[in-house]
């Protein structure tokens, strides 16, 4: 089942500049793995070594957040990967 990605702007340069890709999967934990595979310079961005999302990045499908990388995907789902950001006056 394919699925599209939004890619944030702070990880595109490891999609090519792609802002969406296109990916067959069918739950969020094949969805990364896909995506680590297609676009090695993401591994590590999303997921820890232990293949846990980081504590800064939140996943919505349909624009709801996911339940777990067990949530399930199916054709046509649009998902996006969001990683928190920080800032402040110096």
């Amino acid at each position: 089942m394919a699925v599209t990605v939004y890619i944030p702007t702070p990880f595109r340069r490891a999609t090519g500049n792609r802002d969406r890709v296109e990916v067959r999967a069918k739950d969020v934990r094949a969805m990364l793995d896909e995506l680590e595979t297609a676009h090695a310079g993401l591994k590590g961005l999303v997921r820890a070594d232990t293949g846990a999302l980081h504590r800064h990045v939140t996943i919505y499908v349909n624009s709801e957040p996911i339940e777990g990388l067990a949530t399930p995907l199916k054709d046509g789902d649009e998902v996006a990967i969001i990683p928190a950001l920080a800032g402040g006056a110096c």
